[in-house]
């Protein structure tokens, strides 16, 4: 193994192992920078990640250099600017920062697109669900209330005063009633559409093969 690509699978790792643009005194005096503007291109950064790893590396006496790291980010945006890489950052739920070369950007931005509408219709899924499972759990929690709520009204004990609260208690308690379970059933019904159009969709995909 040649001392140049030592340095870049260095570089690159102590990259991976920082997960932010914050970089160290070893890191900085790496200074492999094709070999950072590489990985950062092949993550999908914007240019100011250069500027981040500059004031990181000012704190310890020393500067990037520029141009071997926008040559590296260069040729790291057309390992990242694939169909493949652009629908599955969609499809997580990721941003594109407009980063491509005009050349790969339409099929990227097509299969971005793509990827982020499939990430909406699972989203719309576990929302509904996550919607259904709350109306559920109070609904549950209304019955219990109810019942309680009932057996103090016959209680011999309760004076006048709280039978008229619980009254009120149980009037709110039967309107919210109805009410959960009209947006239980439009839930339901909500989420059976949504996973159609996902299952529909997936369909779709699966003949695409991004």
């Amino acid at each position: 193994m040649t001392n140049s690509w030592k340095s870049l699978i260095t570089v690159v790792t102590l990259i991976a192992l920082s997960g932010c643009a914050s970089m160290s005194a070893d890191e900085c005096a790496v200074s492999d920078w094709r070999a950072i503007g590489f990985e950062d291109g092949s993550q999908g950064y914007t240019s100011d990640r250069l500027g981040n790893h500059r004031k990181a590396c000012a704190k310890h006496g020393m500067a990037p250099n520029f141009d071997d790291y926008q040559s590296g980010r260069s040729e790291g945006l057309r390992q990242y600017c694939q169909p493949s890489r652009g629908f599955n950052s969609g499809a997580n739920g990721q941003r594109y920062n407009g980063v491509c070369p005009s050349d790969l950007e339409p099929d990227f931005v097509t299969a971005f697109n793509s990827g982020h509408h499939l990430y909406t219709l699972r989203a719309s899924v576990n929302s509904t669900n996550h919607q259904l499972n709350s109306r559920r759990s109070e609904l549950e929690r209304n019955e219990d209330r109810t019942i309680s709520a009932g057996i103090g009204l016959v209680s011999q004990e309760t004076t006048t005063e709280n039978r008229i609260l619980l009254l009120a208690e149980l009037k709110d308690l039967s309107e919210r009633k109805g009410q959960l379970e009209t947006e239980i059933v439009a839930l339901i019904e909500d989420r059976v559409v949504f996973e159609q159009q996902l299952a529909e969709y997936e369909d779709y995909i699966a003949s695409a093969r991004y």
